[in-house]
Formats: structure tokens, sequence, C-alpha cells
């Protein structure tokens, strides 16, 4: 299975946004990172917290010149739901990630079933990419937990930065 490995570049990556410009790692100019962290959706309470955490840390992330955005498989109308009922008015939003870009980004997909559940979602997946564009840490998850704890991700950025810490694992 391909899968995006550290010091390559990253599979390609657009979706819309909730504001209603198309977002492009391909464009995107970051001072250090690009932050992309893959949700599973409105249904997923663990999300909800998890993007609560993220919207929090903005400023944090800013501060360290990483841009953050977070998307899902998610319709329109249900990424705008996310937004109003989980109170993240400056998180970048994306939606409608395709089933083929969700599998080019290696993160596992899941049939619903329960109740508000999608008929097909991406499970989670975050990761950091630098400004040239090449994967420099990678973390997907088959289930809701065990992601990446936010504090320490930005404590383990300043980290990279100042020790100028290498990607690791790029040996394919």
């Amino acid at each position: 299975m391909n899968r995006p490995t550290p010091k390559h570049t990253a599979p390609d990556l657009q979706f819309p946004l909730l504001d209603g410009n198309q977002w492009n790692l391909a464009d995107q100019k970051p001072d250090n990172f690009t932050l992309v962290v893959f949700y599973r959706g409105l249904h997923c309470p663990i999300c909800k917290k998890y993007l609560q955490q993220l919207q929090e840390l903005l400023p944090q992330f800013q501060q360290r010149g990483v841009n953050v955005v977070a998307v899902s498989m998610d319709t329109e109308k249900r990424a705008r739901l996310s937004r109003q009922k989980w109170e993240l008015p400056n998180l970048t939003l994306g939606y409608e990630l395709s089933e083929s870009t969700a599998r080019d980004w290696a993160l596992y997909l899941s049939a619903g079933v329960k109740d508000g559940e999608p008929s097909e979602f991406s499970e989670p997946g975050l990761f950091l990419i630098d400004n040239n564009n090449q994967v420099y840490y990678s973390s997907i998850n088959s289930n809701p937990w065990g992601r990446p704890y936010l504090p320490s991700f930005v404590k383990a950025v300043d980290y990279i930065i100042t020790a100028d810490y290498p990607a690791r694992g790029e040996m394919l």
C-alpha cells in the first residue's frame, strides 16, 4: 500500500472550504508547516472535542508558523453544522473530501453502521507537511481515539524548529 511518506512529496490535496474558497495544499506557503487534520465528521463526538481543542490552540500554531486546516468527507451542510454546533468559527474547515483522495492519504475508510453516520467516511489522520510540500509527520488512525495529543504536538513543533530535527521514517 502506498502511503504519504516523510521526506517525500505529499499527495495532492484539494477540497472546498466553508468560506467559499478552494483549498489546495500545493498553494500553501507556511513559514514552517501546514497541519492537516482529517476528521470523521459531524457524527463523531470525539472529533468535536479534538477540533475544539485544535481551535483553542490555533494562536499557538500560528505563532510557530503552522497553517492549520481540518477536513472530512462530510457534505457542505454537515460541515456547516459542525462549525455551528461545535463552535468552530476560526478553524479553516473543508468538506467533501473524496474517497480517492482519502485513499491517496492512506486513511482508513468506514461504512456507517449507526444512525447519524454517513454511508462512508474516513477515519482520522493528522499530517505535518513542511514548507517544501513534503511530509514531515503522519498519524493515521483506524478509530476515533489514539490521535496525537495537540498540546504536546505544539511543543513538538517547538522542538522540531529549534533543534532543526529532521523528518524520520523516510525509508520505503
